[in-house]
């Protein structure tokens, strides 16, 4: 899920110099808007929203559309340059960074080099972004107030850092202990021998750690930051800015603005060129709503807010060339096998039974809900196109996902399995009843029984699917969930380890544990690769290796799909929001 986008949603070094067999794609050219003329400065961005940021520190965030605030208000040590072309918008660059650092020769070692002229809006005037800004960040990531969502990332392959976090999980977490902390040890991975050097030492080969430095979570701190618990009112009232924009005002759920930061050096930065003069972000609106603004012309782009499939349905049929949709390497939806309980006898935790699932489901029929193939496509593995390691395959039935219900009653008849019965769970929000029906008609027509019940959608994650003893006492027995990698490209890491590797310590979205140790030597053999290419083979077998093991069924990659007013111009995809760049659209005044 991307926790961000948890999915709704979130890349290998050089890996994420290929792939991407995605693509933009629009009511008309496609380009969505990037071309418009001159460009134009001025003007005030509005974006409106359903909710608000999960976190304006960037060290904490996860959420995928907060990369577009993110990328307004702060500079990355590596990045991607906006485009709508789907092989540069991966493709790794230097923000802070002056270039994309390689590896040292046993792949441990990464040196960066920081940019001139690149400073921080400090309270007492400007002030350059040094080394040890990039290293208290990173150390950030430790704090034992509020834990970074993706900082496991970093924890176990920078040397010393599981360490570093150790001893920091016993500091209190009140703003001077933890101060007196970062400031007094180091973590023994990162060294800063002067202050425009960085150089990083793992504990293993990885091919996607330059990728890594593209998230936010690697994102330099400020020493201010110290004086506040991370991400809290405090924290975002005195944000201190290096980006080209710095927050103006902040109301919780309701508003956020905006506007330039004064210190920010544009030739310095080479991403943005930061065309408008404020950004307004308006919270609380509804879906339907938010398309009659942009529309109207009321409002300009979407936070967290993407065009229904009736909306899309009007969009494509009137050619509206401001509608645009892009792979993001994920899988929306697929289901989990509840392999921990004992229910129906422990019938899911044979292997013939779970394979024989795999042929009742019609996957066409759940592209068709989600809004037909303009959106949505059939998926056979744990990766999404888009994903470095990504292949067209199927190890249960032809390529196209049809049901063959017949196949799956005769595996379950071999299986000795009789009247299954299984609890399925979904979120009652938007289309996922109807997707959660639609499934259910697949099985009964395999003669499964299904019951369905409703969970809220703001418990289906954090309470429901993430409780262990839910699936350890049956609560469910198949579940729908989704799932974005964290950063793209080469990004098979973050759809992998998060949710099919397993070494005794549990993991949120590993809902019943599930481990491979065959796919988890091809993972190592895929980090340690030399090229992408190889890369990209090995994390195809990690693929088939865990689907011949039947932990879940993939069924669809749902498009992102993206909408803007008529006067926004330049909107070009910045690859880790999904979005059109708020750093670089300009409005036709």
């Amino acid at each position: 899920m991307a926790r961000k986008q948890i999915l709704s949603g979130v890349a290998l070094g050089a890996a994420a110099m290929l792939v991407l067999s995605g693509c933009a794609s629009g009511g008309g050219s496609g380009d969505g808007g990037a071309g418009g003329g001159e460009a134009q400065t001025g003007g005030t961005l509005k974006v409106l929203a359903q909710g608000d940021v999960d976190r304006l520190d960037p060290q904490l965030t996860a959420y995928v559309p907060v990369n577009s605030v993110v990328r307004s208000i702060s500079r990355s040590l590596l990045s991607y340059v906006s485009s709508n072309d789907v092989d540069e918008r991966i493709e790794l660059t230097g923000d802070l960074a002056t270039e994309v650092p390689t590896a040292s020769e046993d792949g441990l070692t990464y040196e960066i080099k920081l940019r001139d002229g690149v400073t921080w809006d400090a309270p007492d005037g400007a002030r350059p972004i040094v080394a040890g800004d990039v290293a208290r960040g990173i150390e950030r990531i430790c704090n034992p107030h509020i834990g970074a969502a993706l900082g496991g990332y970093f924890i176990n392959l920078i040397d010393g850092m599981a360490e570093y976090c150790e001893g920091f999980a016993g500091v209190a977490a009140e703003p001077a202990a933890m101060k007196d902390y970062i400031e007094s040890n180091d973590i023994s991975g990162i060294a800063t021998p002067d202050d425009q050097t960085v150089v990083f030492t793992l504990v293993e080969p990885a091919s996607d750690f330059t990728s890594m430095l593209s998230l936010p979570t690697a994102n330099p701190a400020p020493v201010e930051v110290l004086d506040y618990l991370p991400d809290s009112p405090e924290y975002r009232e005195n944000f201190v800015a290096s980006g080209p924009y710095t927050v103006a005002s902040y109301t919780p759920d309701v508003k956020w603005e905006f506007v330039r930061n004064e210190s920010w050096n544009a030739d310095s930065d080479p991403l943005r060129k930061a065309y408008v003069d404020t950004i307004e972000m308006t919270m609380g609106v509804e879906g339907d709503a938010a398309m009659q603004q942009l529309q109207a012309g009321s409002a300009d782009m979407l936070f967290d807010l993407s065009p229904s499939p009736a909306n899309i349905q009007q969009l494509t049929a009137a050619n509206d060339e401001k509608f645009t949709t892009m792979e993001n390497g994920g899988i929306d939806q697929f289901m989990w096998f509840n392999t921990a309980s004992d229910n129906n006898g422990g019938a899911l935790q044979k292997l013939e039974v779970r394979q024989a699932i795999q042929y009742a489901i019609d996957k066409p029929a759940v592209v068709q809900v989600m809004g037909g193939e303009d959106i949505a496509s059939v998926t056979n593995g744990i990766f999404g196109p888009g994903i470095n390691g990504y292949e067209d395959f199927s190890l249960y039935g032809d390529e196209s996902g049809k049901a063959d219900p017949e196949k799956a009653k005769e595996l379950l008849k071999e299986a000795g399995v009789e009247n299954l019965t299984l609890k399925f769970p979904y979120r009652n929000v938007g289309t996922q009843p109807d997707i959660a029906q639609t499934v259910q008609a697949s099985l009964e027509a395999a003669g499964i029984t299904v019951e369905l019940f409703p969970v809220p959608p703001t418990d289906y994650y954090a309470n429901f699917m993430t409780n262990r003893e839910n699936a350890s006492g049956g609560k469910w027995d198949v579940a729908l969930v989704g799932w974005s990698p964290d950063w793209v490209g080469g990004a098979a890491r973050s759809v992998f380890q998060p949710q099919f590797s397993f070494d005794g310590t549990p993991q949120a979205y590993n809902y019943v544990d599930f481990n491979s140790d065959k796919a988890n030597e091809l993972a190592d053999q895929a980090l340690a690769a030399a090229t992408p290419e190889e890369a990209g083979k090995l994390w195809h077998e990690v693929d088939k290796t865990v689907m011949a093991e039947s932990p879940i069924v993939s069924i669809v990659s749902r498009k992102k799909a993206n909408y803007h007013s008529d006067r926004v111009q330049n909107f070009e995809i910045y690859a880790l929001a999904q979005n059109g760049d708020w750093a670089n659209v300009w409005l036709k005044q």
